[in-house]
């Protein structure tokens, strides 16, 4: 059985914690008071992978929910380690949020070697905020990777079946990876 290690991160109320409470059927309400994510929180499911070699092998996925206060910078090595993939998140409606996710996407992407293919952008409009999925202002970076629009009120299936299609591709990486070990030490 595969596990996989995705890390949540971007900037301070994005919507972090909301969504992996949503996509690792944490809760089934999407709204509550704001509480900030004080270092991380890690949720654990099960999910049927979907894509890959193993179609509808079970897989364990770790969200890692990341603070997006940048007090806890001194703890992100710790948390990158063994990572299987990084989610960004951003509000794209705080247009502050826009420059602050390239400094995650360098922080946690770029620095540390991960492929884009393993990296998922979220830009996700909060309740009420009447989501704009207009083409957004991203740098060059950033616009290589798989961008979703995400709003929990209206098409909250949509957000997750499109996840699970990117942890689906995050186990045929890991798979892969896998099989390249043992054939070199077969080899």
């Amino acid at each position: 059985m595969f596990k996989a290690k995705i890390l949540i991160v971007g900037p301070s109320e994005s919507g972090k914690s909301v969504l992996a409470n949503f996509l690792s059927d944490a809760t089934e309400s999407v709204g509550g008071e704001y509480s900030p994510t004080q270092g991380v929180r890690i949720l654990e499911f099960e999910f049927q992978s979907v894509s890959g070699f193993e179609k509808n092998a079970s897989c364990e996925a770790e969200l890692w929910d990341c603070a997006g206060d940048t007090k806890f910078e001194l703890c992100w090595p710790a948390l990158m380690k063994d990572s299987s993939g990084v989610v960004l998140v951003f509000n794209p409606d705080m247009p502050s949020h826009l420059k602050e996710i390239e400094t995650w996407y360098s922080s946690f992407v770029s620095t540390q070697g991960v492929q884009d293919s393993q990296c998922l952008l979220i830009a996700h409009h909060k309740p009420g905020s009447g989501a704009d999925n207009r083409r957004l202002g991203l740098s060059p970076q950033l616009s290589k990777l798989n961008l979703i629009h995400s709003n929990l009120e209206e098409d909250p299936e949509e957000v997750r079946q499109e996840f699970r299609h990117y942890l689906g591709s995050v186990v045929k990486s890991l798979s892969e990876s896998r099989e390249r070990e043992e054939m070199s030490i077969i080899n």
